[in-house]
């Protein structure tokens, strides 16, 4: 790639990641500038008294607008990027409400209990029509350019949920409309565990609501923070691995990509389960290739960076990326300038610590390839012996 063509990367990615709902580059410009744009601005989602004819208790609105969202599913050592992060520690019984301890399991779901298709938020048979006064509001979990993501609960049900609330004036703003309604496609249709879950949405006039699951252990950065060496052992590693791997196989199964994988777009559960969240840079593509430039600098793949088209094999690369940060305390290509990160990607430069072990050294080798169709697939991830000897269920 030219010089040229390099600067010309350089500038359309900064000008993405500063407006691109959550996802920023880690390159210090760019840090500076998400830090400069995440205010929330005058707007400040105080607890809802329920009153008769209030304009936050009325229906979602399904008109003419450049808002059209889709349909309900069918039945059936770096800085935190992420803007609709969870809660850094768990949630205390006395902020806002109490949080009932239940088992995860054990949890109804918030549209009266249902099994099924758990939206309810648009209109047909079975579907609840969601509104703000369905809610109790609690704390702020997280801030971002958009909106805020906060704690909240289903009054009839009492099932606990994070309500993240976008602002309709600053999405259309970035042009990003696109992007959210690619989020609640993709999100709000898949199930599985290690997948935070997305249980239905709603709109006002100024406001989009996403119903999304709460996951009271906070991000993994948060978990890295806390981590002698800002790192985890082989074991906890491997553990956290093979839960993403597990993940990553449902979604390319499905067609979709996620694109930005990294600690502070995985999430916590109750016990401690890993979850993938953020789904605004995802794409389903059962077909063709991609060209569009997204994700954070330290995990994007090399023929992401170059602006070549990228497959599902993106996804390969940021697990071995990730497993290389959790291992180490840092991600493996990281440097203090764009030019020279980006160098240590095309060359796939990358330092081997010699407290390493020597099967976690050779899955991050086999993840981290140029060519993408060389990359382990995940099915061999899944069997390799690092795995099978720290995650592996006894």
């Amino acid at each position: 790639m030219s010089h040229t063509n390099k600067e010309n990367w350089k500038n359309t990615h900064t000008a993405t990641v500063a407006g691109g709902g959550g996802t920023a580059s880690s390159m210090a410009a760019a840090a500076a500038a998400a830090k400069t744009a995440a205010g929330v601005g005058r707007f400040q989602l105080k607890p809802f008294q329920p009153t008769s004819g209030t304009a936050d208790a009325k229906p979602q609105q399904q008109q003419q607008s450049l808002f059209k969202l889709p349909p309900p599913p069918a039945a059936g050592a770096r800085k935190a990027e992420s803007t609709t992060k969870q809660p850094e520690q768990p949630v205390k019984r006395d902020e806002g409400f109490k949080v009932p301890t239940v088992n995860q399991q054990q949890q109804q779901q918030p549209n009266g209990g249902s099994s099924g298709s758990t939206s309810g938020c648009g209109p047909g048979k079975d579907k609840k029509i969601w509104t703000l006064s369905n809610f109790d509001i609690g704390r702020p979990l997280g801030r971002g350019k958009f909106g805020n993501v906060y704690l909240a609960r289903e009054k009839e049900t009492k099932f606990v949920i994070a309500l993240k609330v976008l602002f309709k004036k600053q999405v259309h703003a970035q042009g990003i409309e696109h992007q959210v309604r690619r989020e609640i496609e993709i999100q709000s249709h898949l199930r599985h565990p290690n997948i935070l879950r997305m249980y239905g949405y709603f709109h006002d006039e100024t406001r989009i609501y996403l119903i999304l699951e709460f996951a009271p252990g906070g991000t993994l950065f948060s978990k890295l923070q806390t981590q002698p060496g800002n790192k985890f052992p082989e074991k906890q590693c491997a553990i956290y691995i093979n839960m993403l791997v597990s993940a990553l196989i449902y979604l390319h199964e499905r067609n979709v990509i996620h694109r930005d994988i990294k600690p502070e777009n995985l999430l916590l559960g109750h016990g401690g389960e890993l979850k993938i969240a953020d789904f605004g840079w995802s794409v389903h593509e059962p077909t063709s290739t991609r060209t569009t430039l997204c994700g954070t600098l330290d995990y994007l793949s090399p023929e992401m960076v170059q602006g070549q088209p990228h497959t599902k094999n993106v996804d390969l690369w940021s697990l071995g990326v990730l497993a290389y940060e959790l291992l180490v305390g840092r991600a493996p290509f990281h440097a203090t300038g764009f030019d020279d990160t980006y160098n240590k990607i095309m060359k796939v430069r990358y330092e081997v610590p010699p407290e390493m072990s020597r099967p976690a050294a050779h899955l991050i080798s086999r993840l981290l390839v140029k060519q993408p169709e060389q990359r382990m697939p995940l099915e061999h991830v899944a069997m390799h012996p690092w795995i099978k000897l720290h995650a592996e269920t006894k």
